[in-house]
């Protein structure tokens, strides 16, 4: 669906050009669920802001379905209604003054007939539990609300890949829970989803495949039971195991991906050996 092809990025800085993405070539592919997995300043949110069209890339091409994304406004368009972005701090996506006005505005923006507009909002309201917030101001919600204001927002565009940079930074156990449960749903439906973390737990439980940046660079590309038996590489890229497979590891069984799976005879008998 998404391909970069030797996409790199510099940032202007007062001491020259920092390079932020180094020449990356990935490959995001229709119902994928990935974990972009990387310490601050890895590359990760360039690397969405790259895939939605925020930034352009200093070098190489990036493809949406086989064709070229160049700098002509309608294959920014034809690329921003494809890929769908959640940023971190969900305040700076706000530009309207009530929760329905907010959701709207891209929808409008796309200059979609009004039953159109309607039906699209209401379906991202509905997906993320939104109705008795319509009338409120996006900014007087709790960091968990505007989350997921800002998750329906995009999902109003109906976008084919949805990309969410640290989508639970704000958000208590439950909102986490919530999210993940939002994020199931939307995988049901088709859509592909991307998700930059430093949650390896998560990570670990969710994803099929994991990217996994160190300093600008692509370092793993892999299954994510790949990149969290890899200990030398999460080592150098400051990431650890998830808590199940470190405890599995304690216990000489099978990572689980959930709590749940875990095996009573296995542990048992691992622990009569001890």
């Amino acid at each position: 669906m998404l391909e970069f092809q030797e996409v790199s990025f510099q940032y202007e800085t007062g001491d020259g050009d920092h390079e932020a993405l180094s020449p990356l070539s990935v490959t995001l592919r229709e119902g994928e669920r990935v974990a972009v997995l990387g310490s601050n300043g890895a590359g990760k949110s360039t690397f969405f802001l790259l895939a939605n069209g925020v930034l352009r890339p200093h070098s190489g091409t990036i493809r949406l379905d086989g064709e070229p994304v160049g700098r002509r406004s309608r294959d920014l368009l034809r690329l921003r209604r494809a890929v769908g972005l959640v940023f971190q701090d969900p305040d700076v996506q706000f530009l309207a003054g009530t929760v329905e006005e907010e959701i709207s505005f891209g929808p409008m923006n796309l200059g979609l007939p009004p039953d159109e507009i309607r039906r699209r909002v209401d379906a991202a309201i509905e997906c993320l539990g939104l109705d008795g917030y319509r009338e409120r101001g996006p900014q007087e919600l709790s960091g968990g609300e505007k989350g997921r204001v800002a998750i329906a927002d995009v999902l109003a565009m109906e976008p084919r890949l949805l990309l969410l940079d640290e989508p639970a930074s704000s958000l208590d156990p439950a909102g986490r829970a919530l999210l993940e449960q939002t994020l199931g749903a939307l995988h049901e439906k088709g859509m592909a989803l991307a998700v930059a973390t430093h949650d390896v737990d998560f990570a670990w439980r969710w994803a099929d495949r994991a990217l996994v940046f160190h300093q600008g660079h692509l370092e793993r590309d892999a299954a994510p039971a790949e990149v969290f038996a890899d200990t030398a590489l999460l080592a150098r890229c400051g990431l650890e195991q998830p808590l199940l497979w470190r405890a599995a590891a304690a216990l000489g069984v099978p990572p689980p991906k959930h709590p749940e799976e875990f095996s009573p005879s296995a542990c048992g008998s691992r622990r009569s050996e001890a």
